[in-house]
């Protein structure tokens, strides 16, 4: 009987030998995992903290009982391999429940070891009072350290993903918190301009932000936790939860001889196998194929790792199934606002090499989720790279309080089959006034991007009112909405008068029209043109999009965006 070894549970683990069994009744599967659980919802962990999720139990998705009497799997839990005997075809194994060693022989290996979050050797780090969320058993210590009298602070390291929802779920435990975050910006998957929306709904939401700052130490202090910061200052807290990244948990492939990357990431064929043909990893430890630019990445997100669980447990079956790579397509719930992401940034874009105009293209619009003479319409932004002929599109970010998700699905789905800038123009979406406009957000991506192609427009950059001082900022919007939000600098021509005061204005200088989301500013935009302006550009997005980059200084707050329970006394 032919028998395959899965080492490590959760979403590829798993995923594969429900699979395989569905496949290969015969087969015998033996799923190896360290931990209590093979398959739990690590990215419900923070809903379960602050109470989203109220049921502890509602977080095991499988539990090996019920693996075993469904699918007949064998599965060992609280055990782990310690080594991978290629040549004999044996792993391994330290069973830690019963304090003992064996070897367990294989046909054909799963590794799905997955990843860890990386703790940086800081000084004071192995604190009680010092946490990472990774684990069920993880987010059980931080839920019941919420609720101990004496914590009523959380300072969170690290502003991405766990980050950013954990700091929502900590305030709807009621704790005031505290975000530090190394880069300038939080969400590393989206731009800085995108990102800057979800700052303003951190900071309205009562979450201190201290960015550019990394910790340096943790030191206990008097019943409490100081952090030192990397700019001399330090901050007081009950509770620190350190949430700067992952690293795949590639040891065991490397000490086996396997070929791994420079971050210790197992390196794979489409077909998931290893150098050795008998070996298949899958999940977070893998490196897999980038699609958009090629070349390889590595993107630990759970819909990848079940797909790639899938696809081994098909080729172990004899099959010649293929994984087409990853394009990173993500989405997160920050507060009231959804942001979402697909492909590469403008950031990743600038670091291959690629220039924008001349490689790439960007448009970003802001639109109303759905009719907006329907009750509930609510903005969504929405920013769309692409290259600079059109044929390919590179990625996609949004940000908004309802339909973002949809949208970047739509996007996704139409990179995966290499669409182009006119076929997001062209697809044909549901319409109906509480679900969407006759004009979809995706398609006026589309039609934007396509006019910028065709020199019909140009658009000015997020931050052109500051970089470009000598530009003319032409406001054409009514008195009505200039009195409610306006730039000083700004020279106010409603659209309807246009026309008759093209004299008040200088065709020789370069000139950035503003409107409210950036339609009248793409009429005004393109009669400047046919008169005779040389240099004219629309502001993306208009005043809606000015206002949500650009907040106002007080959002900050003058201790630099700590909340003053927070100081050092």
């Amino acid at each position: 009987m032919s028998k395959t070894v899965i080492i490590g549970g959760v979403a590829a683990g798993s995923s594969c030998a429900a699979r395989l069994r569905r496949l290969k009744e015969d087969e015998e599967i033996v799923l190896v995992e360290r931990g209590e659980y093979i398959s739990f919802a690590n990215c419900g962990l923070p809903y379960y903290i602050g109470g989203a999720i109220a049921e502890r139990e509602n977080l095991l998705l499988m539990t090996a009982e019920r693996m075993n009497k469904r699918h007949r799997i064998d599965v060992r839990l609280r055990s782990e391999v310690t080594a991978i005997n290629r040549e004999e075809k044996t792993v391994t194994i330290h069973d830690r429940a019963a304090f003992k060693m064996y070897d367990e022989r294989y046909d054909h290996l799963l590794i799905a070891t997955g990843s860890a979050p990386v703790m940086p050797p800081l000084p004071g780090i192995g604190s009680d009072r010092v946490e990472s969320l990774w684990t069920v058993p993880d987010a059980d210590r931080i839920k019941k350290r919420c609720l101990e009298e004496s914590v009523h602070r959380a300072v969170i390291v690290g502003g991405g993903f766990i980050g950013l929802e954990l700091a929502e779920n900590l305030r709807e435990a009621g704790l005031d918190v505290l975000i530090v975050e190394m880069s300038d910006q939080v969400l590393p998957s989206l731009d800085r301009e995108m990102a800057l929306l979800l700052e303003a709904e951190l900071r309205k939401n009562g979450v201190g932000l201290k960015l550019g700052r990394g910790v340096t130490a943790f030191e206990e202090r008097g019943g409490a936790l100081a952090v030192s910061l990397n700019d001399g200052t330090a901050v007081e807290t009950d509770l620190a939860v350190v949430a700067v990244g992952i690293r795949p948990n590639g040891q065991l492939a490397k000490e086996a001889g396997l070929a791994v990357n420079e971050r210790g990431g197992i390196v794979v064929d489409a077909h998931l196998r290893t150098s050795d043909p008998a070996i298949y990893a899958a999940g977070d430890v893998i490196e897999v194929e980038e699609p958009i630019l090629g070349g390889r990445t590595m993107i630990p997100l759970a819909g990848p790792a079940n797909k790639q669980g899938r696809v081994a447990a098909g080729n172990i079956a004899g099959g010649n199934e293929v994984f087409r790579g990853s394009r990173g397509t993500a989405v997160a719930k920050v507060f009231g606002l959804t942001a979402a992401s697909v492909g590469l940034t403008e950031k990743a874009l600038a670091q291959k090499g690629l220039a924008k105009g001349k490689d790439y293209e960007t448009v970003t619009i802001v639109q109303n989720s759905h009719a907006g003479y329907y009750p509930g319409a609510v903005p969504l932004t929405l920013k769309l790279l692409f290259a600079a002929d059109g044929e390919k599109i590179f990625g996609a970010q949004i940000v908004g309080a309802d339909g973002a998700d949809k949208r970047i699905d739509t996007i996704a789905a139409s990179m995966y089959y290499g669409g182009t800038v006119a076929d997001l123009a062209g697809l044909e979406l549901a319409y109906a006034p509480p679900y969407s406009s006759a004009k979809d957000p995706v398609n006026m991506a589309g039609f934007c991007a396509g006019n910028l192609l065709d020199g019909m427009v140009k658009f000015a950059a997020w931050d052109s009112v500051e970089t470009e001082p000598d530009s003319v900022i032409l406001d054409v919007r009514e008195k009505a909405e200039v009195e409610a939000f306006g730039l000083g600098r700004a020279v106010h021509i409603p659209m309807g008068q246009l026309r008759e005061r093209l004299n008040e204005l200088d065709p020789r200088k370069r000139t950035i029209v503003f409107c409210a989301i950036g339609v009248r500013g793409y009429n005004a935009a393109r009669l400047l043109a046919q008169k005779g302006f040389a240099d004219v550009a629309v502001y993306p997005g208009g005043f809606r999009f000015y206002r949500g980059t650009h907040p106002d200084s007080g959002d900050v707050g003058e201790n630099g965006g700590i909340p003053p329970c927070f100081r050092l006394k």
